[in-house]
């Protein structure tokens, strides 16, 4: 994705109503909507509000992207902020924001219900319970997979196309105290690891683990369901494919990362991990059928 004027080629420019001057962006500060899912809502109200809102880009819970300012103008998205010491984030940074209802709270014991009043299946859309010292406790929903590779596709085009960035931070950072997005489910250390070509850390791990025998097989146990195959030993948003119920896999390496044992499998052309209390071990005899 090239950048021509500010405006990154190919992708739907909607003008919000407030566009600052110029501004030489140095850092990209990742934001959450703490609104509904429903498309277009949220861009919608970012794109004209009467209370001098505005960002450069919304990224929709299906992945879709819309840029409402160009890189080169302000937006303000930041509010009071700070980073390693200058105020007014608004001044030189690149707002991204990603639909997400933001923290919530127990609705029940099966459902979580959000600061405007929607309430969400919890098992239905994987809502995890987690405290953080900067986030505090809270229910949170997982971004999506489509939201994540989004994300990282309009980094890539951002640091190649505009020479003056330098980082990629968050709102509950340059806020701190005041605001807690991204929620602690979005895994910035993975994404700044991409961006920045450097080894992913869960990677890093992962290869460190112990190699399992060349005979190593398991079968997946996940009764009227399928088991997640990620990327990364870790449950933030890395998915790269379901592997359903009674499926023998190869176990390549296993390894204990925050506490779960993880075995790093073959399926369908990918290797990812998988948590191992979701699999039985298989004799040769009995795989090799």
């Amino acid at each position: 994705m090239a950048i021509e004027n500010g405006l990154v080629a190919g992708m739907p420019f909607q003008a919000a109503r407030w566009i600052g001057g110029e501004i030489t962006p140095q850092i990209v500060i990742l934001h959450d909507t703490a609104s509904g899912l429903t498309p277009d809502s949220a861009a919608r109200y970012l794109r004209d509000n009467d209370r001098g809102v505005s960002v450069h880009f919304v990224i929709e819970h299906d992945g879709s992207v819309v840029q409402q300012v160009p890189v080169n103008r302000r937006a303000n998205h930041a509010g009071r902020s700070s980073y390693h010491g200058r105020e007014n984030c608004n001044d030189f940074s690149i707002g991204i924001e990603i639909v997400n209802p933001g923290r919530m709270m127990p609705y029940n014991d099966a459902k979580a219900q959000t600061w405007y009043g929607e309430v969400f299946a919890i098992s239905m859309r994987g809502i995890q319970e987690v405290a953080t010292p900067e986030h505090g406790h809270g229910l949170w929903m997982p971004y999506t997979g489509a939201q994540i590779d989004t994300v990282i596709d309009l980094l890539q085009a951002l640091f190649n196309g505009v020479q003056t960035l330098r980082d990629i931070t968050t709102h509950w950072y340059v806020s701190p105290g005041r605001k807690t997005d991204p929620n602690p489910l979005f895994p910035l250390e993975q994404v700044r690891s991409i961006i920045f070509g450097r080894e992913d850390p869960r990677d890093v791990e992962a290869n460190a683990s112990v190699v399992a025998g060349r005979d190593d097989h398991v079968r997946i146990t996940t009764p009227g369901d399928s088991l997640n195959l990620r990327r990364w030993p870790s449950f933030n948003p890395n998915v790269i494919a379901a592997i359903p119920h009674d499926t023998i896999v190869p176990v390549l390496r296993r390894g204990e990362f925050a506490g779960h044992e993880w075995l790093c499998v073959r399926y369908g052309g990918h290797e990812g991990w998988i948590v191992s209390r979701h699999a039985v071990p298989v004799f040769r005899k009995e795989h090799s059928r």
